[in-house]
């Protein structure tokens, strides 16, 4: 048939053949669907997190816990360690709880809804993880997606109102065959062409099929609400050293952080709240500030160090010299570059 006449799925995946990204998590264009716990995986890692973020985690992760089944009988707390510095913690919750409901079923569902009961697993993660590892036919649509769709039909309503005509424009094009090359050959037209800025639309398969190109405004989509300013925290966390060992505290596991080895810290809370939750009563000294962005709020950190002496006191001892073994998250590993600054 004449490449005119081609259908926009038909399209990209003939470009997608030919400019695929190799990803480790993935199986070439037209070859049977990867190992489901990859898929699994990769997509609950790349949940508001860059491929080049979490590439080298994927690999040591798959490389100490290859399955389901090895990832169920791990411990939380090495777990937890190893997740530290991809951020938003409640997702290795999620995965491990995820982990050891598959392990102890056998397997993972391969449908939509099946998945969607699963800790962790939404709506888009539940599409792709049907499309990719088992072939379905499902909508995917991520931030790429969102991007590519938009400007395809140059939808006009401003994020997130705007999800349901995009998600409903996406099904329109979406073909019944080869559904995960067809989700990852979007995702991919949106990383590697249809970009935020400097959309490549010379390069673009679809271009002919893209409203926005022909009306030379692809850069105007998706319209975005204006953003709210976050508000803005403080906190205090506390490096209390005693014979070349930092006191380090388990977080609540409920809540931000939740299950992570930490500095101690006190409330993060509106206004400055000095010395409160300090692990002891001590000499204690500011050596500088840290700051921090959330997805909710901004925080501001005091610094405070001081010689634990021998006070009696819960958490564990954490060798100084061995700090960077403690899977810390990226805040705290913050405050250590302070700490060691000064030193």
């Amino acid at each position: 048939m004449d490449a005119k006449h081609l259908s926009v799925a038909e399209r990209l995946l003939d470009w997608y053949d030919r400019n695929h990204r190799s990803l480790p998590w993935r199986s070439p264009p037209g070859a049977p669907p990867p190992d489901p716990y990859r898929v699994w995986l990769s997509e609950v890692m790349l949940q508001q997190t860059q491929v080049a973020t979490v590439r080298p985690y994927f690999l040591d992760w798959t490389a100490r816990w290859p399955s389901f089944a090895a990832l169920a009988a791990a411990a939380d707390a090495d777990v937890m360690a190893a997740w530290a510095g991809l951020g938003y913690y409640a997702r290795a919750r999620n995965l491990l709880a995820c982990a050891r409901v598959v392990a102890a079923r056998g397997a993972l569902p391969d449908t939509e809804d099946g998945l969607r009961a699963l800790p962790g697993i939404g709506d888009y993660t539940a599409a792709a993880i049907a499309a990719i590892a088992f072939g379905r036919r499902a909508v995917v649509v991520d931030a790429n997606v969102e991007r590519v769709v938009s400007r395809l039909f140059a939808i006009g309503a401003p994020l997130p109102a705007a999800r349901p005509a995009i998600r409903a424009a996406t099904d329109t094009i979406t073909p019944d065959d080869r559904a995960g090359d067809f989700a990852q050959a979007m995702m991919d037209l949106g990383s590697m062409v249809c970009k935020v800025r400097g959309p490549r639309c010379l390069l673009c398969p679809l271009r002919d099929d893209c409203t926005a190109f022909r009306a030379g405004t692809p850069e105007a989509f998706p319209v975005k609400a204006a953003k709210k300013a976050k508000p803005q925290r403080f906190g205090t966390l506390f490096w209390a050293e005693r014979d070349g060992r930092v006191l380090l505290v388990r977080r609540p596991d409920k809540g931000l952080l939740g299950g992570m080895r930490a500095l101690p810290t006190g409330p993060w809370v509106d206004s400055d709240p000095g010395m409160e939750g300090a692990p002891f009563a001590a000499d204690w000294r500011s050596i500088g500030l840290v700051r921090h962005g959330f997805t909710h709020f901004d925080l501001a950190c005091t610094v405070m160090v001081a010689d634990a002496g021998d006070e009696p006191m819960q958490g564990e001892w954490w060798p100084v010299a061995e700090i960077a073994d403690a899977g810390l998250p990226t805040l705290f590993a913050r405050a250590i570059a302070v700490v060691e600054g000064m030193r």
